[in-house]
């Protein structure tokens, strides 16, 4: 069993806003999410192994996750000076993505088999071999919460956290399916 208090230190020490234990089994994927994906508004979609459709389809990503019982659920909320503060959004995404890639980096020693689902797509490379040559890196890969078909509004409900912290806010999300 996990000892999520011990995450949770770990996760707030790695500078995330909030931890919460994640029950793998209350993960839904959707194929409505992964429509979103298609329309390609991020412009990663069918350009790197970690977005649809090189990160699997919906099946094979159910089959890894399936594979996890427990976890975690990490997020950075930002507060914004209005809703249309883009600079804060930015920058809060930017801390968000520091914060993961910190907390992986430390959860790897832990949990060598764990699997980091982030709120965007992997960035290790710059420059994906994507379609023409396998991942450079497979173990060290990650896909968002989105490209595997989750809504994070589900997921967040599903497991007791909140996902909207009021006006003026902005909360990433993401995940680690731990042994």
């Amino acid at each position: 069993m996990l000892d999520y208090k011990e995450l949770e230190k770990q996760g707030l020490a790695h500078g995330f806003s909030h931890v919460a234990p994640l029950d793998c089994s209350t993960i839904e994927l959707m194929s409505e999410v992964r429509a979103m994906c298609e329309k390609n508004t991020c412009h990663r979609y069918g350009k790197c192994w970690s977005c649809p459709p090189g990160c699997g389809s919906l099946e094979e990503c159910q089959k890894i996750i399936d594979a996890y019982q427990h976890g975690i659920i990490v997020q950075t909320v930002g507060e914004l000076e209005d809703e249309l503060d883009g600079e804060t959004m930015m920058e809060t995404e930017a801390l968000h993505k520091e914060h993961f890639l910190s907390l992986e980096k430390e959860l790897r020693k832990q949990y060598p088999k764990m699997r980091p689902i982030s709120a965007g797509s992997c960035v290790k490379c710059k420059v994906c071999t994507y379609p023409d040559a396998p991942c450079r890196f497979p173990d060290e890969a990650f896909s968002s919460m989105e490209a595997y078909g989750m809504l994070v509004t589900q997921v967040c409900k599903a497991n007791h956290m909140e996902y909207y912290y009021g006006p003026c806010t902005i909360a990433y999300t993401s995940c680690f399916l731990l042994e």
